[in-house]
Protein backbone atom coordinates (compact mmCIF):
# COMPACT_ATOMS: atom_id res chain seq x y z
CA UNK A 1 0.00 0.00 0.00
CA UNK A 2 2.84 2.36 0.93
CA UNK A 3 4.59 1.64 -2.37
CA UNK A 4 1.41 2.26 -4.32
CA UNK A 5 0.86 5.57 -2.51
CA UNK A 6 4.40 6.76 -3.29
CA UNK A 7 3.98 5.69 -6.94
CA UNK A 8 0.68 7.55 -7.31
CA UNK A 9 2.13 10.69 -5.75
CA UNK A 10 4.99 10.54 -8.24
CA UNK A 11 2.53 10.18 -11.09
CA UNK A 12 0.60 13.24 -9.93
CA UNK A 13 3.75 15.37 -9.99
CA UNK A 14 5.13 14.08 -13.28
CA UNK A 15 5.26 16.86 -15.85
CA UNK A 16 3.33 15.94 -18.96
CA UNK A 17 5.04 16.67 -22.26
CA UNK A 18 2.78 19.04 -24.18
CA UNK A 19 3.36 20.75 -27.51
CA UNK A 20 1.68 24.12 -27.97
CA UNK A 21 0.90 24.71 -31.60
CA UNK A 22 0.75 28.48 -31.57
CA UNK A 23 1.16 29.21 -35.28
CA UNK A 24 -1.98 30.34 -37.09
CA UNK A 25 -3.07 28.98 -40.43
CA UNK A 26 -1.24 30.79 -43.23
CA UNK A 27 -2.35 31.34 -46.77
CA UNK A 28 0.04 30.29 -49.53
CA UNK A 29 1.92 33.60 -49.70
CA UNK A 30 2.30 33.88 -45.93
CA UNK A 31 3.47 30.27 -45.73
CA UNK A 32 6.09 30.82 -48.43
CA UNK A 33 7.33 34.03 -46.79
CA UNK A 34 8.02 32.14 -43.57
CA UNK A 35 9.36 28.85 -44.92
CA UNK A 36 10.58 29.86 -48.42
CA UNK A 37 8.56 27.02 -49.94
CA UNK A 38 4.89 26.41 -50.65
CA UNK A 39 3.02 23.78 -48.64
CA UNK A 40 3.19 21.33 -51.55
CA UNK A 41 6.94 21.86 -51.92
CA UNK A 42 7.48 21.39 -48.20
CA UNK A 43 5.56 18.13 -48.40
CA UNK A 44 7.80 17.11 -51.32
CA UNK A 45 10.89 17.74 -49.17
CA UNK A 46 9.35 15.84 -46.26
CA UNK A 47 8.64 12.82 -48.47
CA UNK A 48 12.29 12.79 -49.58
CA UNK A 49 13.77 12.63 -46.08
CA UNK A 50 10.96 11.29 -43.89
CA UNK A 51 12.59 7.83 -43.40
CA UNK A 52 15.54 9.58 -41.73
CA UNK A 53 13.32 11.66 -39.44
CA UNK A 54 11.01 9.01 -37.98
CA UNK A 55 12.89 7.72 -34.95
CA UNK A 56 11.53 5.30 -32.31
CA UNK A 57 10.32 6.91 -29.09
CA UNK A 58 8.73 5.71 -25.86
CA UNK A 59 6.67 8.88 -25.69
CA UNK A 60 3.35 9.46 -27.39
CA UNK A 61 4.22 12.93 -28.67
CA UNK A 62 6.85 12.34 -31.35
CA UNK A 63 7.12 15.39 -33.60
CA UNK A 64 5.79 14.60 -37.09
CA UNK A 65 8.31 14.68 -39.93
CA UNK A 66 6.45 17.53 -41.66
CA UNK A 67 6.70 19.64 -38.52
CA UNK A 68 10.41 18.86 -38.12
CA UNK A 69 10.98 20.14 -41.65
CA UNK A 70 8.93 23.23 -40.84
CA UNK A 71 11.06 23.96 -37.77
CA UNK A 72 14.30 23.55 -39.72
CA UNK A 73 13.17 25.62 -42.70
CA UNK A 74 11.91 28.39 -40.43
CA UNK A 75 15.36 28.47 -38.83
CA UNK A 76 17.14 28.46 -42.22
CA UNK A 77 14.83 31.11 -43.68
CA UNK A 78 14.73 33.58 -40.80
CA UNK A 79 18.18 33.17 -39.27
CA UNK A 80 16.56 33.76 -35.87
CA UNK A 81 17.89 32.02 -32.74
CA UNK A 82 16.51 28.55 -32.12
CA UNK A 83 14.86 29.71 -28.91
CA UNK A 84 12.89 32.32 -30.86
CA UNK A 85 11.85 29.70 -33.43
CA UNK A 86 10.68 27.43 -30.61
CA UNK A 87 8.76 30.18 -28.83
CA UNK A 88 7.11 31.21 -32.10
CA UNK A 89 6.05 27.71 -33.14
CA UNK A 90 5.35 26.28 -29.69
CA UNK A 91 8.29 23.90 -29.19
CA UNK A 92 11.17 23.71 -26.74
CA UNK A 93 14.57 24.87 -27.96
CA UNK A 94 15.90 21.30 -27.64
CA UNK A 95 13.22 20.09 -30.06
CA UNK A 96 14.15 22.81 -32.54
CA UNK A 97 17.84 21.92 -32.22
CA UNK A 98 17.14 18.24 -32.89
CA UNK A 99 14.93 19.08 -35.87
CA UNK A 100 17.63 21.32 -37.40
CA UNK A 101 20.27 18.64 -36.78
CA UNK A 102 18.23 15.79 -38.21
CA UNK A 103 16.82 17.66 -41.22
CA UNK A 104 20.28 19.01 -42.08
CA UNK A 105 21.83 15.53 -41.88
CA UNK A 106 19.02 14.01 -43.94
CA UNK A 107 19.40 16.64 -46.68
CA UNK A 108 23.18 16.12 -46.72
CA UNK A 109 22.56 12.40 -47.24
CA UNK A 110 20.66 13.12 -50.47
CA UNK A 111 22.94 15.93 -51.67
CA UNK A 112 24.38 13.79 -54.48
CA UNK A 113 20.87 13.42 -55.91
CA UNK A 114 20.46 17.18 -56.31
CA UNK A 115 24.00 18.60 -56.61
CA UNK A 116 25.53 16.80 -59.57
CA UNK A 117 28.34 17.51 -62.00
CA UNK A 118 27.19 17.08 -65.64
CA UNK A 119 28.43 13.71 -66.86
CA UNK A 120 26.92 13.29 -70.31
CA UNK A 121 27.87 15.30 -73.38
CA UNK A 122 24.24 16.30 -73.82
CA UNK A 123 24.16 17.83 -70.33
CA UNK A 124 27.40 19.72 -70.93
CA UNK A 125 26.24 21.02 -74.31
CA UNK A 126 23.01 22.32 -72.79
CA UNK A 127 24.96 24.24 -70.15
CA UNK A 128 27.41 25.55 -72.77
CA UNK A 129 24.55 26.88 -74.87
CA UNK A 130 22.96 28.51 -71.83
CA UNK A 131 26.16 30.31 -70.87
CA UNK A 132 26.85 31.33 -74.47
CA UNK A 133 23.50 33.13 -74.60
CA UNK A 134 24.58 35.35 -71.70
CA UNK A 135 27.58 37.12 -73.28
CA UNK A 136 28.72 34.88 -76.18
CA UNK A 137 31.49 33.30 -74.09
CA UNK A 138 32.05 29.79 -75.56
CA UNK A 139 32.57 26.41 -73.93
CA UNK A 140 31.61 27.28 -70.34
CA UNK A 141 30.33 24.36 -68.25
CA UNK A 142 30.32 26.19 -64.91
CA UNK A 143 31.24 29.37 -63.07
CA UNK A 144 33.18 29.02 -59.82
CA UNK A 145 33.68 31.25 -56.80
CA UNK A 146 33.92 31.20 -53.03
CA UNK A 147 31.74 32.86 -50.42
CA UNK A 148 32.15 33.20 -46.67
CA UNK A 149 29.42 32.16 -44.23
CA UNK A 150 29.90 33.68 -40.80
CA UNK A 151 29.96 31.35 -37.79
CA UNK A 152 30.44 31.95 -34.09
CA UNK A 153 34.01 31.71 -32.84
CA UNK A 154 34.72 28.02 -32.18
CA UNK A 155 36.51 26.86 -29.05
CA UNK A 156 39.76 24.94 -29.28
CA UNK A 157 43.30 25.38 -30.48
CA UNK A 158 42.33 25.82 -34.15
CA UNK A 159 40.04 28.81 -33.56
CA UNK A 160 42.42 31.10 -35.47
CA UNK A 161 42.05 29.00 -38.65
CA UNK A 162 38.44 30.15 -39.03
CA UNK A 163 39.34 33.86 -39.12
CA UNK A 164 39.18 35.04 -42.73
CA UNK A 165 40.95 37.96 -44.40
CA UNK A 166 38.09 40.27 -43.37
CA UNK A 167 38.65 39.47 -39.72
CA UNK A 168 35.59 37.37 -38.80
CA UNK A 169 35.11 33.63 -38.26
CA UNK A 170 33.66 31.81 -41.22
CA UNK A 171 33.40 28.74 -43.42
CA UNK A 172 34.75 29.40 -46.92
CA UNK A 173 32.25 27.76 -49.28
CA UNK A 174 33.17 26.83 -52.85
CA UNK A 175 30.29 26.90 -55.30
CA UNK A 176 30.06 26.02 -58.99
CA UNK A 177 26.81 26.77 -60.78
CA UNK A 178 25.33 26.43 -64.25
CA UNK A 179 23.64 29.10 -66.36
CA UNK A 180 20.38 28.82 -64.40
CA UNK A 181 22.04 29.38 -61.03
CA UNK A 182 21.81 25.73 -60.01
CA UNK A 183 24.67 24.37 -57.93
CA UNK A 184 26.77 21.76 -59.73
CA UNK A 185 29.31 21.48 -56.93
CA UNK A 186 29.48 22.71 -53.35
CA UNK A 187 32.37 22.30 -50.90
CA UNK A 188 31.74 23.61 -47.37
CA UNK A 189 34.46 21.80 -45.43
CA UNK A 190 37.15 24.45 -45.04
CA UNK A 191 37.66 27.24 -42.47
CA UNK A 192 37.66 30.88 -43.50
CA UNK A 193 41.43 31.28 -43.66
CA UNK A 194 41.72 28.86 -46.60
CA UNK A 195 42.11 30.40 -50.05
CA UNK A 196 39.64 29.72 -52.85
CA UNK A 197 42.33 28.22 -55.10
CA UNK A 198 43.47 25.83 -52.35
CA UNK A 199 39.90 24.62 -51.77
CA UNK A 200 39.44 23.97 -55.48
CA UNK A 201 42.79 22.20 -55.85
CA UNK A 202 42.04 19.80 -52.98
CA UNK A 203 38.38 19.22 -53.88
CA UNK A 204 37.07 16.18 -55.71
CA UNK A 205 36.13 18.44 -58.62
CA UNK A 206 39.62 19.93 -58.78
CA UNK A 207 41.25 16.50 -58.84
CA UNK A 208 38.72 15.31 -61.41
CA UNK A 209 39.45 18.25 -63.73
CA UNK A 210 43.21 17.84 -63.30
CA UNK A 211 43.27 14.12 -64.11
CA UNK A 212 40.26 13.48 -66.35
CA UNK A 213 39.69 16.70 -68.30
CA UNK A 214 39.74 15.77 -71.99
CA UNK A 215 40.23 19.26 -73.37
CA UNK A 216 38.26 22.39 -74.15
CA UNK A 217 36.29 20.88 -77.06
CA UNK A 218 35.07 17.87 -75.08
CA UNK A 219 34.70 19.01 -71.46
CA UNK A 220 34.65 22.81 -71.74
CA UNK A 221 36.02 25.17 -69.10
CA UNK A 222 35.18 26.76 -65.78
CA UNK A 223 35.18 30.52 -65.39
CA UNK A 224 36.93 31.79 -62.27
CA UNK A 225 38.11 35.15 -61.02
CA UNK A 226 41.76 36.09 -60.86
CA UNK A 227 42.21 34.39 -57.50
CA UNK A 228 42.27 31.06 -59.35
CA UNK A 229 45.17 29.83 -61.50
CA UNK A 230 44.59 29.98 -65.24
CA UNK A 231 44.70 26.42 -66.56
CA UNK A 232 43.44 24.38 -69.47
CA UNK A 233 40.15 23.73 -67.64
CA UNK A 234 39.68 27.00 -65.74
CA UNK A 235 40.08 30.39 -67.41
CA UNK A 236 40.48 33.73 -65.66
CA UNK A 237 40.39 37.39 -66.80
CA UNK A 238 43.43 39.23 -68.14
CA UNK A 239 45.00 41.28 -65.35
CA UNK A 240 46.35 43.87 -67.79
CA UNK A 241 44.55 43.57 -71.13
CA UNK A 242 46.72 44.99 -73.92
CA UNK A 243 44.44 44.60 -76.94
CA UNK A 244 40.84 45.22 -77.92
CA UNK A 245 40.17 41.49 -78.13
CA UNK A 246 41.41 40.99 -74.55
CA UNK A 247 39.18 43.82 -73.37
CA UNK A 248 36.17 42.21 -75.07
CA UNK A 249 37.17 38.86 -73.58
CA UNK A 250 37.27 40.37 -70.07
CA UNK A 251 33.86 42.01 -70.48
CA UNK A 252 32.26 38.74 -71.60
CA UNK A 253 34.09 36.85 -68.85
CA UNK A 254 32.88 39.16 -66.07
CA UNK A 255 29.29 39.21 -67.35
CA UNK A 256 29.17 35.41 -67.63
CA UNK A 257 30.90 34.71 -64.34
CA UNK A 258 28.52 37.09 -62.57
CA UNK A 259 25.97 34.27 -62.57
CA UNK A 260 27.74 32.51 -59.70
CA UNK A 261 27.74 35.73 -57.67
CA UNK A 262 24.03 36.21 -58.30
CA UNK A 263 23.55 32.55 -57.36
CA UNK A 264 25.20 33.19 -53.98
CA UNK A 265 22.98 36.27 -53.59
CA UNK A 266 19.79 34.30 -54.30
CA UNK A 267 20.94 31.54 -51.97
CA UNK A 268 21.65 33.85 -49.03
CA UNK A 269 18.50 35.90 -49.57
CA UNK A 270 16.38 32.76 -49.49
CA UNK A 271 18.10 31.40 -46.37
CA UNK A 272 18.97 34.28 -44.05
CA UNK A 273 20.89 31.98 -41.73
CA UNK A 274 23.68 32.24 -44.32
CA UNK A 275 23.60 36.05 -44.13
CA UNK A 276 23.93 36.29 -40.38
CA UNK A 277 25.95 34.15 -38.01
CA UNK A 278 25.45 30.41 -37.59
CA UNK A 279 25.72 29.95 -33.85
CA UNK A 280 26.69 26.29 -33.77
CA UNK A 281 29.88 24.27 -33.79
CA UNK A 282 31.66 24.25 -37.20
CA UNK A 283 30.75 20.60 -37.83
CA UNK A 284 27.06 21.39 -37.52
CA UNK A 285 27.40 24.65 -39.48
CA UNK A 286 28.90 22.72 -42.40
CA UNK A 287 25.82 20.49 -42.55
CA UNK A 288 23.47 23.47 -42.36
CA UNK A 289 25.29 25.15 -45.27
CA UNK A 290 25.20 21.99 -47.40
CA UNK A 291 21.53 21.43 -46.55
CA UNK A 292 20.70 24.97 -47.71
CA UNK A 293 22.54 24.28 -50.99
CA UNK A 294 20.42 21.17 -51.54
CA UNK A 295 17.27 23.17 -50.76
CA UNK A 296 18.37 25.86 -53.24
CA UNK A 297 18.50 23.28 -56.04
CA UNK A 298 15.20 21.76 -54.94
CA UNK A 299 13.65 25.25 -55.08
CA UNK A 300 14.84 25.62 -58.68
CA UNK A 301 13.54 22.16 -59.55
CA UNK A 302 10.11 23.00 -58.11
CA UNK A 303 10.16 26.45 -59.74
CA UNK A 304 9.83 28.27 -56.44
CA UNK A 305 9.88 32.04 -56.74
CA UNK A 306 13.41 33.45 -56.58
CA UNK A 307 14.21 36.83 -55.07
CA UNK A 308 16.07 39.01 -57.58
CA UNK A 309 19.54 40.16 -56.65
CA UNK A 310 20.69 43.35 -58.34
CA UNK A 311 24.13 43.50 -56.75
CA UNK A 312 26.90 45.01 -58.83
CA UNK A 313 29.68 42.68 -59.87
CA UNK A 314 33.25 43.84 -59.73
CA UNK A 315 36.24 41.72 -60.61
CA UNK A 316 39.15 42.74 -58.40
CA UNK A 317 42.30 41.31 -59.90
CA UNK A 318 44.84 39.58 -57.72
CA UNK A 319 48.26 39.61 -59.37
CA UNK A 320 49.75 36.13 -59.56
CA UNK A 321 52.38 34.51 -61.70
CA UNK A 322 51.31 31.39 -63.58
CA UNK A 323 53.01 29.26 -66.17
CA UNK A 324 52.27 30.67 -69.64
CA UNK A 325 51.49 27.29 -71.17
CA UNK A 326 48.50 26.99 -68.88
CA UNK A 327 46.98 30.06 -70.56
CA UNK A 328 46.79 28.51 -74.01
CA UNK A 329 43.07 27.80 -73.75
CA UNK A 330 42.39 31.40 -72.77
CA UNK A 331 44.50 32.68 -75.65
CA UNK A 332 42.67 30.36 -78.05
CA UNK A 333 39.26 31.62 -76.88
CA UNK A 334 40.39 35.26 -77.13
CA UNK A 335 41.79 34.91 -80.65
CA UNK A 336 38.95 32.79 -82.01
CA UNK A 337 35.88 34.49 -80.49
CA UNK A 338 36.84 38.03 -79.47
CA UNK A 339 39.22 39.28 -82.18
Amino acid sequence: MAFRLIYNVGRRHEKERVYRHMEPEYDDNEFRDRFRFTKNSLQFITDLIEPNLCRPTLRSHAIPAFTQVQLALRYFASGSPMRVIGDTMGYHISSVSRAVRDVSSALCNISQDFIQWPETQQQKNKIRDGFYDVAHFPGVVGTIDGTHVRIQAPSGDNEYAFVNRKGFHSINVQGVCDHTGKFLNVVANWPGSCHDSFIFKTSNLGRYMETRHRGYDMDGVLLGDSGYPCKRYIVTPYLRPNSESQVRYNKAHVKTRAIVERCFGWWKRRFNILHGEIRTKPEKAVKIITACAVLHNIALKLREQMEDDNQEVNDVPVIRNHVDERRQVREHITRTFFS
